[in-house]
C-alpha cells in the first residue's frame, strides 16, 4: 500500500470533495480518484458512499479515518525523526526548484545569500513546477522555489506550509538582434507576415504565462506556432538561431541582451511580472533549515 494514499483519503474526508482534494494534492481528479479507489481494493472494502451527494464516508470509511490520522500521524513524526540522524551531513538541504530557475535564480540567489547558507551543503532537485510541489510535499525536498502569479497560484495550505518572497521575475517577449541593432521581429505583428512563435509545451508554467499576455493584448499578435518545448533554455537557443520570438524570463538572456544577441520584440504591455517564491513545510523539524528559515525571515517577506 502506498502510503500517498491515505492522506489522500484523509484529504477527501475532510473536504468532502474529489474535485477540491484533487486540487489540494496536484492531480487531476481521475488521477486522485483512482488512488482512491487503489486504497478501497487494498481494503477490500468501501470507503466512500457513491449514493449519496455530497460524498460521505461508509461506515468502514469512518473508521479508517480515526485510525489513519494517528497513523500518517505517527508516520510523518518518525520519518522527521530518521531523517534527522541520518548518517548524512546535517547540514545538507534538498532543494526542489523549476528548472528554469536553477538555471538562472538559483546560482545568483545562493551567490548573493553567501553568508547565510555558506554552512549548508546543497542538493538540487530540478523538475517542472508540478513535480516542484510534490517533491516538497511527500518530503522529498526541504524547501521549494517557484513562480507565484494571482491568475495561477501554487496552492498549499498556510496551516502547514510556510513562504517567503524571494524576488521577481518578468516575462517578456525576445527575438534575435539584427546587425543594425533592431529586432528580428516585434509585436504584435502582421497578419500577411506572423511572427514565428517558439512555444512552451502545454504541461509548463510559463504556458499559462504567455496565454495571460496574448490574452490581456490590447491588439491580438499575428503569430504562427513553429516549435514547442517546455524549457525556456531550450526555446532560448531557438531563439539565438532565428527561428523566432520567444517569451523568455529576463534573468535568463541577461548575458545574451548585454552581448547584443537578443532584443525585445515588445514594450511592457506585453510583459508579465510573478514572484518568486521559497516554501517549507513547517512540520519538518531540521535544525539546518529551522537556522536558515530564521535567517531568511529576516531578510524577505512573508507571504
Amino acid at each position: 500500500m502506498d502510503t500517498r494514499w491515505l492522506e489522500d483519503f484523509l484529504l477527501l474526508a475532510e473536504t468532502g470533495s474529489f474535485t477540491r482534494s484533487a486540487e489540494l494534492r496536484h492531480l487531476t481528479q481521475p488521477a486522485f480518484s483512482r488512488r482512491i479507489k487503489s486504497l478501497e481494493s487494498w481494503l477490500g472494502a468501501d470507503l466512500i458512499d457513491r449514493t449519496t451527494w455530497p460524498t460521505q464516508l461508509t461506515p468502514a470509511g469512518e473508521l479508517l479515518r480515526d485510525k489513519a490520522r494517528l497513523l500518517v500521524g505517527e508516520l510523518s513524526s518518525a520519518r522527521s525523526q530518521v531523517r534527522a540522524l541520518q548518517a548524512a551531513d546535517a547540514a545538507t538541504l534538498t532543494l526542489a526548484v523549476p528548472h528554469t530557475l536553477s538555471f538562472g535564480f538559483v546560482p545568483r540567489w545562493l551567490a548573493e545569500e553567501h553568508e547565510a547558507v555558506s554552512d549548508i551543503s546543497w542538493r538540487l532537485l530540478a523538475h517542472n513546477v508540478h513535480d516542484a510541489v510534490v517533491a516538497l510535499a511527500e518530503g522529498h525536498a526541504d524547501l521549494m522555489l517557484c513562480y507565484h502569479h494571482p491568475r495561477h497560484p501554487v496552492e498549499l495550505p498556510a496551516e502547514r506550509y510556510q513562504a517567503l518572497v524571494l524576488g521577481s521575475e518578468t516575462l517578456r517577449p525576445f527575438t534575435r538582434q539584427l546587425a543594425d541593432g533592431t529586432a528580428e521581429w516585434q509585436l504584435p505583428g502582421e497578419e500577411r507576415l506572423p511572427i514565428p512563435f517558439l512555444a512552451y509545451g502545454p504541461n509548463a508554467y510559463f504556458h499559462r504565462m504567455v496565454e495571460l499576455i496574448l490574452e490581456r493584448a490590447a491588439t491580438p499578435a499575428a503569430l504562427q506556432r513553429c516549435f514547442e518545448t517546455d524549457m525556456a533554455e531550450g526555446l532560448k537557443a531557438m531563439v539565438l538561431e532565428g527561428h523566432g520570438m520567444a517569451f523568455l524570463p529576463h534573468s535568463a538572456v541577461q548575458r545574451e541582451l548585454a552581448a547584443g544577441q537578443l532584443a525585445l520584440a515588445g514594450d511592457d504591455d506585453w510583459a508579465l511580472q510573478m514572484e518568486i517564491r521559497v516554501y517549507r513545510d513547517a512540520r519538518r523539524e531540521l535544525p539546518a533549515l529551522d537556522a536558515l528559515w530564521q535567517r531568511l525571515a529576516q531578510r524577505y517577506p512573508a507571504v
